[in-house]
Order: C-alpha cells, then structure tokens, then sequence
C-alpha cells in the first residue's frame, strides 16, 4: 500500500510488519513519534507499548522482553542512547536480539534537536564496556526507515545481537512516499529464552560469567558471528561512480545531498561518484576498496567533525587520498557547499 508518511512512523510500521510485538521506551525529540505510533499501533496488533519512566528503566525492560524470546525494540535519540549504553552492553553480552532506534541530534550534551551524525561512535564502535559489536543500519529515506527496520530484526535474530537503525532528524521527520506490502513472519525458534514452559523455565540468559576461562570462551563465540557478520552483511549503494574521478561518500541524509551534487557536477562536466554505506557497521570495507581503486580522490560529507572518515582510510589503506567535509550543529551542507568543496579537491590534482 503506497502511502504518505513520516519516517519515525515509518518505523512503526515497519516493525510491525516484522513481528515486533513489544516496544518499551522514553519520549525525546525527535525520536518521539516512534514512541507515540508505537502506543497507538502495536496494541491494534495484540502488542504490548509501555512508557517507561527513564531510557535506563526502558533498555532493561527490553532485556526481559528479549530474554522470554519477544522480537521487542526501543527508540531514542543521542542523550537517551547515552543512558541506554551498560542495558546495550548487557544485551550484547547476553547474546539477546533486539532492534534500537536512534534518531540523532545534534550534541554534545543538550545540544538541539537538529540533525547531526555525531553518534557514530559511540554506536558503531561500541559504546558501552567490554567487547562487542552492533549491527548499524543507516536508512536515508523515509522507504529506508521501514524497510531497515524490519531487516533490523532479522539480522538480530540470526546473530543474537543488538541492531541499531542509526537515522536523523531529517529522516526521521520528514514526510515522502511509503510503499509497504503485508509479507508472512515466521520468526526462528528460541530454545535458549525463558518462555514459561517446563523445559525453558531453567534458562538464564545472562552476560555475567564469573571464571575467566568461561568469559574468554563466551567471547571467543561473539568474535566469531562477528566474522561471519563482517563477511555476509556488508551492504552499499553505488552511483555514477564507474567512471568517476573524485567519489563522494556519506550516508543517511548526507547522502541525498551528496547524490545532488553528483548530478550537478555531472552536468558541469566533472566526473563525481557517490559511495553510500548502508551498513555501517560492518562497514563495506571490500566494496569502497573495490571502488576506491578507480578513483584519485575521495571525499567523505559528514554531519560531525569525521568519524566514519576513519572507517574509509582504514578501507582504502592510504592508495587514495581521502579528503574531509563536515557541518555541525544540526546544519546539513547546500549542494553548492558540495560542488564547491568538490572543484575544490579537483583542482589539487592538476
């Protein structure tokens, strides 16, 4: 059904659509319609939404949902995620499925309710204690925001992770076409929650292990789906970037503008590619390297002060110069902010 709506409703939905049936979390701007249509759907599907009374109480009300086997989620923005970080690490620990939203804004601190992607590292590279991974999806529509979402909670599933849908304000605000179709859900089964049956009432999902030797195993086990992770999940979007001289790369709202600019420049005649990441963690290390190797430059569009920049050296290993642009505090750089930028780099080369 093609539809109008509002990418944190979008969310919902799509949630929906993948069998959640269970969402537990704390209002904040601008992640709360997440919360809202959450209260107003899931019941209508035989759900369960509660308002918990802080982003602590809710990260811990999704480790019980998680550990009786519920596909359950949880939504917030950077300040809340920040509270949420020892329940994310408890739950990596535990190996418990579960999908969190952030809907980023602009820190640090209070900071203000416009769009940044300032929360990179600390939910790509952990966050909490100990070691550990999240899976990171960056939707960059309101199409995307569905459609991550309900790949979100198969991926948590299959690698018994946390996986977060890291979007903006932007995307989480803005209104464009929806396009949703009912599809079956047949969750996997969950021997290891405790279901409330005779056989499972003697599990216990936890993340403490208090002999050294059972912790380095437990960890051993994680590194291991990690890899497996790392090798299968991967995913990019290319664009015009076959022949391209300077390859622009970004992601979420960033990359709108950046596949703006690459038609401008187009039109201008300079030779521009854009690299999306869609996961961010794994990061599509091989696909940027592959396509890096075409290039003479890069030029990573960030809304911080370049994080994932980091991600992109590591991945072309100094073969490419990788060059940085950023705007702060909720800004989102004009598609003539790109192309100047752009011309800019290029004209180094000659």
């Amino acid at each position: 059904m093609r539809q109008l709506c509002k990418g944190n409703v979008a969310v919902v939905k799509g949630a929906i659509l993948a069998g959640c049936r269970a969402f537990y979390g704390y209002p904040i701007t601008p992640a709360s319609e997440i919360a809202e249509y959450a209260a107003l759907y899931l019941p209508q599907v035989g759900g369960t939404f509660l308002q918990a009374e802080s982003e602590i109480a809710a990260i811990n009300m999704v480790y019980g949902a998680a550990a009786a086997g519920a596909r359950v989620m949880t939504a917030s923005s950077g300040p809340g995620l920040s509270l949420m970080q020892e329940g994310i690490s408890y739950l990596a620990g535990a190996q418990l499925p579960c999908v969190i939203v952030d809907v980023v804004r602009a820190g640090p601190g209070l900071g203000n309710i416009a769009p940044e992607q300032s929360d990179y590292f600390a939910i790509v590279k952990g966050g909490g204690h100990g070691n550990y991974h999240n899976i990171v999806l960056a939707p960059a529509s309101v199409q995307e925001m569905a459609e991550l979402t309900m790949l979100a909670f198969d991926l948590a599933d299959e690698y018994r992770n946390p996986v977060m849908v890291m979007a903006d304000s932007f995307t989480g605000q803005m209104m464009e076409p929806l396009d949703l179709e009912y599809r079956e859900i047949k969750p996997p089964a969950k021997p290891w929650a405790v279901q409330g049956t005779p056989e499972t009432r003697k599990n216990l999902v936890t993340s403490i292990y208090l002999e050294p030797d059972d912790l380095e195993a437990q960890q051993r086990k994680m590194e291991a789906k990690y890899q497996r992770a790392q090798q299968r999940e991967p995913r990019h979007e290319l664009y015009e970037a076959r022949d391209a001289e300077v390859l622009l790369v970004g992601y979420g709202i960033a990359s709108r503008v950046l596949r703006s600019a690459v038609e401008e420049a187009r039109k201008q005649g300079m030779k521009a590619g854009l690299f999306r990441p869609i996961t961010v963690w794994p990061f599509p290390t091989a696909a940027l390297a592959e396509a890096a190797a075409r290039v003479q430059k890069i030029l990573v569009v960030e809304l911080s002060n370049g994080q994932m920049v980091e991600d992109v050296r590591l991945a072309v290993n100094g073969k490419v110069p990788v060059e940085f642009y950023g705007r702060v505090g909720g800004n989102v750089p004009a598609v003539e902010e790109v192309l100047a930028e752009m011309s800019a780099r290029l004209a180094t080369l000659v």
